[in-house]
């Protein structure tokens, strides 16, 4: 069971640093300037915080381990791809470039169609195996930034310009026009995955387990990594790629929770990368005046984090 008195921590600390966030230097004067883009902040974080950790904990769950997250498998370099062949193809001023609702849209059917694929396959034949998924992983991510490399090289430098801009994590330049949309299919999705939160808790423990307890898990897999794929583009598409926030966030709540249910852990991972994301953007903006973008410290601290894991699980 989730400890509750960690739970009412966090969700004060939250709460706490949500109004720091938004108040902080607001005056009569800018409130109607500050006020909405903060707040509309907030809730862009809010939704980066809950895909990741929800994607993160079913991702684990199917593969069967604590280390592999969607990003490490390439999620985020198939993002960038199909950005770099929208604007490659299609022009930077094609209705499919300009039209931001339309581009996340067709993003989201690439993604979920191209992972439903590969992914689907990549699970059936390696299954929980973690050196060989990560190698493969490691293999498709490299394949998909090359490609994109590939054609960002020989495109118009305006058009690179613009997928310079989706390419790079940015919480001060969030996509917000694209918030609303965002915010319904996340709820969407949340309700579906709320069906299946149970079963994931049998499927952790592994294919054969989940088939003997009546789990068609060729089925439920699929049906996975579609919402998976749908809340990673949910994710990069308003903030771009950010790799290591789900390893990071999950594992700790692993730590602290020390459950197996996976509601437990999607509710820590939840506030705990609200505490990350909140206090990283409010230190970086008020003491560091925005010198340092918060992808950067993720990715250093979440990178280092990761060869903790490895390290340990080659010592077990």
């Amino acid at each position: 069971m989730v400890n509750k008195k960690v739970v009412s921590i966090l969700t004060i600390t939250t709460v706490i640093l949500v109004g720091l966030y938004i108040f902080v230097g607001i005056n009569s004067s800018n409130f109607g300037y500050f006020f909405p883009r903060r707040l509309t902040r907030i809730l862009g974080i809010i939704l980066v915080g809950l895909t990741i950790s929800i994607s993160t904990v079913i991702f684990q769950a199917l593969t069967n381990n604590k280390i592999l997250t969607p990003n490490m498998l390439g999620f985020d370099s198939m993002y960038v791809l199909s950005q770099t062949t929208m604007v490659f193809f299609f022009g930077q001023m094609s209705i499919i470039n300009t039209n931001n609702q339309l581009n996340f849209f067709i993003t989201l059917i690439v993604m979920v169609l191209l992972s439903s694929v590969l992914y689907g396959l990549l699970f059936k034949k390696m299954g929980s195996q973690i050196i060989a998924m990560l190698m493969i992983g490691i293999i498709l991510s490299t394949l998909f930034r090359s490609f994109s490399s590939f054609l960002q090289m020989i495109m118009d430098p305006n058009e690179f310009s613009i997928i310079q801009d989706r390419s790079f994590a940015s919480f001060n330049n969030m996509n917000t026009n694209i918030l609303w949309y965002a915010v319904i299919l996340t709820f969407v999705v949340f309700i579906i995955i709320s069906e299946d939160l149970i079963k994931l808790d049998v499927v952790a423990l592994g294919k054969e387990h989940a088939i003997n307890l009546g789990i068609n898990y060729d089925k439920f897999s699929r049906k996975q990594l579609i919402l998976i794929s749908t809340l990673i583009a949910i994710a990069t598409s308003l903030v771009g790629p950010i790799m290591f926030l789900g390893l990071l966030v999950v594992n700790i709540a692993r730590v602290i929770s020390k459950t197996y249910k996976h509601t437990s852990l999607i509710i820590l991972s939840f506030l705990i990368s609200l505490v990350f994301l909140i206090g990283g953007q409010l230190v970086l903006e008020r003491i560091f005046n925005f010198a340092l973008p918060l992808n950067i410290v993720i990715n250093f601290v979440g990178g280092m984090y990761m060869l903790y894991l490895l390290k340990k699980e080659m010592t077990l």
